[in-house]
């Protein structure tokens, strides 16, 4: 009987079917976008030895809606990413506007890049 092979823990946690405490990823796009989402839900200063680690996309939430605060968290996302998965290519980030003014909706475009394969995803974050 073959083993299933895991590489990192699905985020957000889900509690597992298979007997292990969490979901488990066993697919490298399954693993990057978990990894993605931990990196930007994530605010600086809360991972242990690594401050630098996070977003900050929380210190967004009470700013304008505007074309000045969309340019800030641009430069923020882009930064982050290429520090922490280098391998990761953003193509785009996208603002959509909603009924409620204050809402931000952010869909990040991105594409990983390896050795053997490349793939598209789309991620949306909403705050």
């Amino acid at each position: 009987m073959a083993t299933q092979r895991f590489i990192n823990i699905d985020f957000p946690f889900k509690n597992s079917n298979e007997g292990n405490y969490f979901k488990m990823n066993s697919t490298n796009t399954d693993a990057i976008r978990a990894d993605l989402l931990h990196l930007l839900l994530t605010n600086k200063g809360e991972r242990l030895y690594l401050p630098d680690f996070g977003s900050d996309l929380k210190k967004y939430i009470f700013e304008p809606n505007d074309d000045i605060t969309h340019s800030e968290i641009k430069d923020n996302l882009n930064e982050t990413i290429s520090k922490y998965i280098p391998n990761l290519l953003v193509n785009d980030i996208k603002f959509t506007n909603n009924d409620i003014e204050e809402l931000i909706i952010v869909e990040l475009t991105y594409t990983v890049t390896d050795d053997t394969f490349s793939s598209t995803e789309t991620v949306t974050l909403t705050f």
